[in-house]
């Protein structure tokens, strides 16, 4: 690893057993049936154990969007021409895509961090311009070395002023066209697995779209097979600058202690490269929703996760990540503010 990625080595914090342990100890009174309110109740003790209290809240959330282009799309792995990114990211800035939405529902800070588009786009954004997008992974690697170092330091960044926020739980998403592509591709190095069987539709691909898709990923990997053998190398030649900031955001969360909400297919293949940079991260995430991305669910096998929703969504941009922040709000409402048998004075179980 270069002198640059160093940071990555970093420990990650360490989750205060105690705190849990009290938190499942006040679950034990609770005037309810033990174990009847299921993943609400192991969904309390561990964010106790990540605040290190026993009666923890979730009021203050931090949304990041990392935007950038895919050279790959140029192989006609898209259903939209590349201009939407810069087009959604002007949608961010006037507060009308869907997380902007969610963002304002959940009163949560919102930022987007350009790393990189096509066709320029002025305000509403943190700049960290890395060029023009990726190159194309089915010509050569998506990023130089520098490239690679920067995306990541962005995700660092992100989080870092998440924390100076004072923000309980971290959300990143994604936008970029092309993206599905360079997420699949990274699957399919990472598991291994076949392109055929984890490419899907994107933004909206027919059946033959798909298929040349998964096609593109397959030469590409072919191409890349003898530069493929380390996680941060995989995601040098195949991903994209948002998903490498994701991947870093996601190791700086387990570094730093803050826990983090990892919404769909993309963000998922950006945390399986987190994991491999950076083993038991993932003590610090939780898995939001199951996206409809048929490569997703191989993903969340190989990290042994179950997402808490789902709702048959595939949009990207944090949104499933957002939707499921109220049903941790309310593990910790039912947590903190329930009776305890002894304050209700109801008979406990014989």
């Amino acid at each position: 690893m270069t002198a640059d990625l160093r940071w990555l080595d970093d420990d990650s914090s360490s989750i205060d057993a105690s705190a849990a342990e009290a938190a499942r100890a006040r679950q034990e009174t609770l005037t309810k049936p033990a174990g009847s309110l299921g993943d609400l109740e192991t969904l309390a003790i561990r964010i106790a154990g990540w605040q290190r209290r026993e009666r923890p809240t979730l009021e203050r959330v931090h949304i990041t969007v990392f935007a950038g282009d895919h050279g790959i799309a140029a192989e006609g792995v898209s259903a939209f021409p590349q201009a939407v990114t810069v087009e959604m990211l002007r949608n961010f800035a006037r507060g009308g895509a869907a997380i902007n939405v969610l963002a304002r529902a959940l009163g949560a800070t919102f930022e987007v961090v350009n790393l990189g588009t096509v066709n320029p786009v002025a305000g509403g954004a943190h700049d960290r311009w890395l060029g023009p997008g990726t190159m194309s992974f089915a010509q050569d690697a998506a990023m130089s070395e520098a490239q690679l170092v920067a995306a990541l330091d962005a995700g660092r960044q992100s989080v870092e002023r998440a924390v100076a926020a004072d923000a309980q739980l971290y959300i990143g998403g994604e936008i970029g066209i092309g993206n599905t592509t360079a997420a699949t591709a990274l699957a399919c190095a990472l598991l291994p697995a076949k392109s055929e069987t984890l490419a899907g539709p994107g933004t909206g691909l027919d059946a033959q779209g798909v298929a040349r898709k998964a096609a593109v990923i397959r030469h590409s990997l072919e191409r890349h097979a003898g530069g493929l053998g380390s996680a941060a190398q995989i995601l040098r030649r195949l991903g994209g600058f948002e998903i490498a900031a994701l991947a870093g955001a996601y190791v700086r969360c387990a570094q730093v202690g803050l826990p983090a909400l990892i919404d769909g297919f993309i963000a998922t293949a950006a945390a399986l490269v987190a994991c491999r940079l950076r083993p038991r991260a993932d003590v610090w995430w939780l898995f939001s929703h199951r996206s409809r991305e048929p490569g997703h669910a191989a993903l969340l096998a190989a990290l042994q996760a179950r997402p808490l929703l789902d709702l048959g969504m595939r949009l990207g941009e944090g949104s499933g990540a957002a939707m499921a922040v109220p049903i941790l709000r309310l593990a910790c409402e039912l947590h903190g503010r329930m009776a305890t048998f002894a304050e209700a004075g109801v008979s406990e179980r014989l």
